[in-house]
């Protein structure tokens, strides 16, 4: 197989070891931590999934990664009903000092992450964006508030923007780091579902590893 010139030229130049060397830096200086797959606070229950990330940025607990956890997913544009149920599940989760697992979107998510908080509970939230990208704007605040008490990941690079792509990538992690979904007022074709689809097939996929 013939390497084409521009990809040979990088591999001599050593550009993959510049660039890693400079995303290493930007990591510490935004004050975040790098997991690799083989690195022994890796999420465990995270690992038993097909496609786990091979490398996760991490603002906050680490050590929260590993606790047993719940996530609780649902639409952006809940009824008021709705955020009052996640809310509360939430909070009667973070008291039984179960983890709650959100994406930090409007809506469900945010009223999950806010129940726990409010139960003096650990949350952990996974964006769809770099750590340094917050969105929504508006959950800023929010935002500290779980690096406080709990953490923030994501697989996707600093500076990497929330492009709608993202969100059904990133649900994959939710559902990976938890025991159990629940799902609050999604739409028939919404990420939430998605997310709730996959720790299914997460949940198949892994008993039949363990059957082999």
């Amino acid at each position: 197989m013939r390497v084409p010139a521009r990809v040979a030229q990088a591999i001599f130049a050593q550009a993959g070891i510049r660039d890693a060397e400079k995303e290493t830096q930007a990591v510490v200086k935004a004050g975040c931590q790098l997991l690799a797959y083989d690195d022994d606070d890796y999420p465990p229950l995270l690992k038993q999934i097909p496609d786990a990330p091979l490398l996760l940025y991490v603002r906050g607990d680490i050590k929260v990664l590993a606790q047993h956890a719940v996530a609780v997913v649902g639409s952006r544009r809940p009824s008021a009903y709705g955020s009052s149920v996640a809310h509360r599940l939430a909070h009667d989760l973070g008291l039984r000092q179960v983890v709650v697992v959100s994406g930090l979107a409007r809506g469900v998510d945010s009223a999950a992450h806010r129940g726990a908080l409010e139960a003096k509970g650990k949350t952990v939230a996974v964006l769809g964006s770099g750590l340094d990208v917050i969105y929504p704007r508006e959950n800023r605040k929010l935002a500290e508030q779980i690096m406080e008490s709990g953490a923030m990941i994501s697989e996707f690079p600093l500076g990497t923007g929330p492009t709608p792509e993202n969100f059904p990538i990133r649900n994959r992690i939710i559902s990976g780091l938890s025991l159990g979904v629940v799902v609050v007022e999604a739409a028939e074709y919404s990420g939430s579902l998605i997310t709730a689809r996959l720790a299914v097939e997460q949940t198949a996929k892994s008993l039949l590893c363990q059957e082999i």
